[in-house]
């Protein structure tokens, strides 16, 4: 189904005006510390989002957490007037180190109004302060939030779709094989947008992408260091989900994977989506060879991006 590679075509020109903003403002993830990596991920989005559309419902919650003695989780909401919208989860990219609710406030919105569906963005713990497994622990109880509230702001619980980008696609990958293991919450598919799906065994992607279209093979390399803290645990598929049994896969909702031609990510990404087709899992692909890693959060510079964002609220609405 998947067979041929993934390829690049020609780096689109609003791409290339990005990553001169972003050269000219010297955004580099991984040259100093998890704090940095949050401050610079935050002046890229102030850089390349434009004005945040308006949603008839914006509203800031608290979520149980996993455990007990744990703060409870932030998460935000947005949700189209009426009832009866499907309801998603979105985990936000930002290598499990950074990136927030705020750096995917556009994206959110955008997402919302143009799917008619309730998105709660969940604000799950980040690396190094809560390592792996920590952010899973947050992922999962913000899916079963979802599921059981979602419906008080005009969401229909009975359609619910888990979606991410880059370590929120990780996120919503692992999450779905949670919940198929534990029976709950309902997922009805997953939305994996340029996810990190393995650490153990990079691809090719990772060399011909991995300097000069914004997230590098060093940055990812940095990320991982942050986030898992014993090198075995890099092995379970709920940390790095291309480690999971087809068995396993099998029992996941159907996918939705969008990888790009200019990622370090592409190649894990695609392979990914063929463990899943392999496995019997419904999956569509589709590669933006044009774009780089993040762009679904570009729109004031990108005029592609809508057409993305189009493509994943089209994915919302086959729930």
């Amino acid at each position: 189904m998947f067979d041929d590679q993934p390829v690049r075509g020609e780096l689109d020109e609003h791409v290339e005006n990005m990553l001169d903003l972003l050269n000219d403002y010297d955004i580099t993830l991984s040259k100093g510390t998890p704090e940095d990596a949050r401050e610079q991920l935050t002046i890229m989005t102030n850089l390349s989002t434009g004005e945040p559309e308006a949603v008839d419902t914006v509203e800031d919650v608290e979520i149980p957490p996993a455990g007990n003695g744990e703060e409870p989780i932030p998460a935000r909401v947005y949700a189209p007037a009426g009832d009866g919208h499907p309801t998603v989860t979105f985990f936000h990219g930002g290598g499990f180190v950074a990136g927030d609710i705020d750096t995917h406030d556009e994206l959110c919105r955008m997402l919302a109004n143009r799917a008619e569906a309730v998105i709660v963005s969940v604000e799950y713990r980040k690396a190094p302060e809560a390592p792996w497994p920590e952010p899973i622990k947050d992922a999962y109880a913000g899916a079963q939030w979802t599921s059981r509230n979602a419906d008080e702001y005009g969401g229909d619980t009975s359609t619910h779709v888990v979606a991410g980008d880059s370590a929120g696609g990780n996120l919503s990958a692992v999450v779905s094989l949670m919940a198929a293991e534990r029976g709950m919450p309902n997922i009805d598919r997953q939305l994996l947008l340029y996810p990190a799906t393995t650490y153990m065994d990079p691809m090719p992607s990772r060399a011909q992408n991995g300097d000069g279209y914004f997230l590098t093979a060093q940055d990812m390399l940095w990320f991982v260091k942050h986030y898992i803290d014993d090198e075995i645990d890099a092995h379970h598929p709920w940390a790095f989900p291309l480690n999971a049994r087809r068995d396993k896969l099998a029992e996941t909702p159907p996918a939705f994977v969008l990888t790009c031609g200019f990622d370090p990510l592409r190649d894990e990404g695609h392979a990914y989506a063929q463990e899943l087709a392999e496995a019997g899992v419904d999956v569509e692909y589709s590669n933006h060879e044009s774009m780089i890693h993040g762009f679904l959060n570009m729109e004031g510079i990108v005029d592609h991006t809508y057409e993305g964002v189009e493509e994943v609220a089209e994915q919302i609405r086959k729930a």
